[in-house]
Formats: structure tokens, sequence, C-alpha cells
């Protein structure tokens, strides 16, 4: 899928994805799953440090990733990095995988929590969509991919800012998909039903992973394939939304 240039040299092809932190969490299992494809690999995150160690890490198991610190909430930001792609390929996939994860019973829950989860979850997946879908339409190809998650479904407390946050960014993508899908680019939500066995749960919620045991988390690496499998799939059946959920995950 590399585009020709030139007396047959080929531009690298490129993912970018936005909302990436701990290495060990989803948004490295992402990184590090199209590395693996060849694609060479851009991740914007808030932490300039993580983003390094997680682009050593994939540069010395054979990959190509670079780094492009920066703010999903920020039109600049996004607008200076999607520029800046150019430089390293053609943009082939952009996953916008950033979620405010305000939390709190709503007589608790200020105004500016509530704006805050919606800026960036919402908001913040609107700008990113904005700066990617320009180098995806000049490429006349591309996914456009979404991290939502069980909220987006069904609202209950104490998560009123988040839920409103994520369902307002799976309209999004139903918006996206209708506009762009006649355009060549596959826009897909998947919604993520239940907790990730990643560093920030095992950090913030110890007593959830013990509990959960087996089978009860959902595996980092395993969302990552299931990521892959929607870019590489035929356009004779796109899937716009899929729901991923853990083996001991109730409905």
């Amino acid at each position: 899928m590399s585009d020709a240039v030139g007396q047959g040299v080929t531009k690298p092809r490129v993912a970018w994805i936005a909302g990436v932190g701990a290495s060990a969490g989803m948004g490295g299992a992402l990184a590090r799953r199209f590395a693996s494809e060849g694609l060479s690999v851009a991740v914007t995150g808030r932490s300039s440090e993580r983003l390094a160690t997680l682009v050593e890490e994939i540069r010395a198991s054979g990959g190509d990733a670079h780094a492009f610190p920066g703010d999903v909430t920020s039109e600049s930001d996004l607008n200076a990095i999607a520029r800046g792609l150019a430089g390293h390929g053609t943009l082939e996939v952009a996953i916008f995988n950033a979620a405010g994860a305000t939390r709190a019973p709503t007589l608790e829950l200020s105004a500016e929590q509530f704006e805050a989860a919606w800026r960036v979850t919402t908001l913040g997946g609107f700008l990113f969509a904005r700066a990617a879908l320009e180098p995806l339409l000049a490429a006349g190809r591309g996914s456009l991919l979404f991290t939502g998650a069980t909220a987006a479904l069904r609202g209950r407390p104490p998560f009123a800012a988040f839920a409103s946050a994520k369902a307002g960014l799976r309209s999004l993508t139903q918006s996206l998909a209708r506009e762009f899908g006649p355009r060549n680019i596959h826009v897909a939500h998947v919604v993520v039903d239940g907790g990730i066995d990643g560093e920030r749960l095992r950090t913030s919620a110890p007593e959830r992973v013990a509990k959960s045991g087996p089978d009860g988390l959902l595996s980092p690496d395993e969302i990552a394939d299931a990521y892959w499998y929607l870019h590489r799939q035929g356009r004779s059946a796109w899937s716009q939304e899929i729901d991923l959920r853990p083996f001991n995950e109730t409905f």
C-alpha cells in the first residue's frame, strides 16, 4: 500500500496515534502493532518523556517511530503535527485514543470538570479528525479510527461527564463515516467494553485488577490486533463500529 514516487522510490506508510501515554498501555500497544506491520508510527501525547521511551522501544525492536508531543484540545498543535507528518511519509491510518476520564457524583461535578472531559474526548476527536482528514483525502484512501467505551452506549454514575463526552464522540464518528466513507476513508469506532490491563488501571485500581482474575480485563495487545483488523478490512465489508470485551465481562 506504499505510494510510488520518483524512480521507483516509495514513501513510508504512516500511522498517527493520538492519546499515547505509558508504554504499558493501549496507546503503546497500538503503536507497537502498527510498527510491526512496517508502518512508520507517529505518537502524540502530553508527556514528551513517555513518548520518547516508547519510540526508543519500537526502534530497538526494528520498527520506525517518531514522537510528536501535543495537546489534542489544541487545533494549532494538531495541525502542526499533521503538517510535520508529511516529512515522514504518507498518512495511511489515524487513531484517536485520547479521553478525559472525569469521575465524580453529579452534584460534586463542576462545570469546569464537565467541560474538560468534553474538550479532550469530543472536541479533541473533532480536531484530530480535521487535522488527519486532509492528508488522508490527499492520499485518496486510509483509515480514521476512534477509541470508544461502554459509556458511549449507556451512562451511569459517577460518569456523567465521561459518558456524555464519549457519546458525543460516537455520534461524531457516525457523521464522519457517512461523509467520508464515500471518499474512500474508513471511519470506525471501537467500543472498549471493560477494563484495560494496562499501567493506568494497575496503578489507579490494583484491587480491581486483582478482583478481575484471569480473562477479566482486556489485553492491550489484543485490542491493538482488532484495530489492525479494522484497518485491513476490504471496503465491500467495512465495519463502522465494533465492540470488544474480556471473556468474563458481563453484557
